[in-house]
């Protein structure tokens, strides 16, 4: 079974970068020459210029009686569709001991239900030219198919059977472990500096859910239970956890009327859905560890920073200030460790900004020759010199195109415009921040990244990861 890998933190800077070069080529080509000379205009000329903002998406939203939340956003462009199902289930909802759970069922959600054989629902999607995929976070476990849009009664009876009659049998379970345990060597134990993430997380977290990653442990997978699993499945796949978001080509009342058809039998749980306070208590001095790897190759350091969650204000001047110190080249990080003192193969920093409070990723991969505290040194300078002065017009202008490219070509398919209306609706509680959330980057002044950076890039937000590579193995007979 075919999946890909969204949700990754490490991915949000690259995907900005790769747009603001697509950007910068279509303005080239002249195939937008009205943005491209909006952007040359200085900033307070571009805020007046309202045009440039993606068009207001304009959705409808229904609750069907077992709690089902249903969005609605037609787009007759093309004869297509795009169906996504959002279940508010992901890493940090599971318990300690019994993690990658939520990543189980990313999978087992593929292997059959009371009317749909294994891989069925995958194989139906393709036959008509279509295609379908999943992926699991820290907050959300999400489904979602390509397909024609004569085929939108036949995909919502396919997410509804295996909503509602999902096969959680010893078979199955015990498959599809082993492909998630395949995963994680892969994407974890087998890869360069791949247990980073997961080793800053436990240090950073010491309550929420966040301590683990959504992938999970081989050890806690393999001690799991029948009964574990299918408990877990039966407390969180529940209509009244799941929002169901259809954009593309179909008629609103239609799709509706389908919707209720095949989803209203399906019980809401018994019992209000787990959402224990599991509040990460503030944290007071910096965090230290050392690690040591023998798959990495260079000396690297990672600070994780305290930072917000999604959607709150201050994660607007956070996110902006990412794209100063790594969106391409010209950034800071790349500029100063990189370019000109050449101390680092590579230095980045991100917001992984998720539903509740998480951490801004700033990292260096050291050059042959320099150490992690070189690194770490270089890396925190670049950080305070967001502190000491305000960003200039162009460097904050050109963090803002960014922005606005990502937002535009972001939103070019009904996929992505279904993704950006579940995560507003799911991990921002308000569908209608998809249509408010590009004004509130824009409204951003140096001021706002002063002071963001003066409040979150301290000592005592951070937890400092320090990377060695291991001694190289004696060979035998020495």
């Amino acid at each position: 079974m075919k999946r890909i890998d969204r949700s990754s933190a490490h991915a949000k800077q690259w995907v900005r970068i790769g747009l603001a070069i697509l950007f910068s080529t279509v303005f080239t080509a002249g195939v937008s020459a009205s943005l491209a000379t909006l952007f040359a205009k200085p900033l307070a000329a571009q805020e007046q210029q309202t045009q440039v903002l993606p068009p207001k998406m304009e959705f409808t939203t229904h609750t069907l009686a077992n709690g089902l939340q249903v969005i609605l956003l037609e787009n007759h462009e093309v004869p297509v569709i795009n169906l996504q199902v959002w279940y508010h289930v992901g890493g940090k909802n599971e318990l300690p001991g019994h993690t990658g759970f939520a990543h189980l069922f990313e999978h087992l959600m593929f292997k059959g239900s009371a009317h749909v054989g294994p891989d069925e629902h995958s194989r139906l999607i393709e036959a008509v030219g279509g295609f379908d995929n999943a992926e699991t976070g820290d907050d959300t476990t999400n489904f979602f198919q390509t397909f024609p849009s004569n085929y939108l009664e036949r995909v919502l009876w396919l997410e509804a059977d295996r909503m509602g009659s999902l096969n959680v049998n010893d078979a199955n379970f015990k498959s599809e472990r082993q492909v998630v345990e395949e995963e994680r060597r892969l994407r974890v134990d087998n890869r360069p500096y791949g247990s980073i993430e997961e080793d800053l997380r436990a240090s950073a977290f010491t309550v929420h859910g966040y301590h683990h990653t959504p992938i999970g442990s081989i050890a806690d997978l393999d001690k799991a239970t029948l009964e574990d699993v299918r408990n877990f499945f039966n407390t969180y796949y529940k209509p009244n956890n799941a929002t169901l978001v259809i954009a593309g080509d179909f008629n609103s009342d239609q799709a509706l009327a389908w919707t209720t058809k095949y989803f209203r039998g399906i019980p809401a749980s018994a019992a209000p859905i787990p959402r224990p306070d599991k509040s990460e208590p503030q944290q007071t001095e910096e965090r230290r560890v050392d690690k040591s790897y023998s798959n990495t190759p260079l000396p690297a350091v990672v600070i994780g920073y305290k930072i917000p969650a999604k959607y709150a204000p201050d994660s607007y001047p956070l996110d902006l200030a990412s794209n100063i110190l790594a969106g391409g080249e010209s950034s800071r990080l790349y500029q100063s460790l990189v370019y000109k003192d050449q101390i680092a193969v590579q230095s980045a920093g991100f917001g992984n900004f998720t539903e509740d409070p998480n951490l801004f990723w700033a990292y260096a991969i050291m050059n042959p020759g320099h150490t992690p505290a070189d690194g770490e040194k270089a890396v925190i300078a670049v950080l305070d010199g967001l502190k000491d002065q305000p960003v200039d017009a162009t460097e904050l202008q050109k963090s803002k195109n960014q922005e606005i490219a990502g937002f535009i070509l972001g939103r070019d398919t009904d996929e992505e415009k279904a993704v950006a209306l579940a995560s507003a609706a799911v991990i921002g509680k308000n569908p209608d921040l998809v249509n408010t959330e590009l004004e509130r980057y824009l409204k951003v002044n140096p001021a706002d990244i002063e002071r963001a950076a003066k409040d979150y890039f301290v000592p005592q937000r951070a937890t400092v990861l320090i990377i060695k590579p291991a001694a190289p193995a004696n060979k035998p007979g020495e």
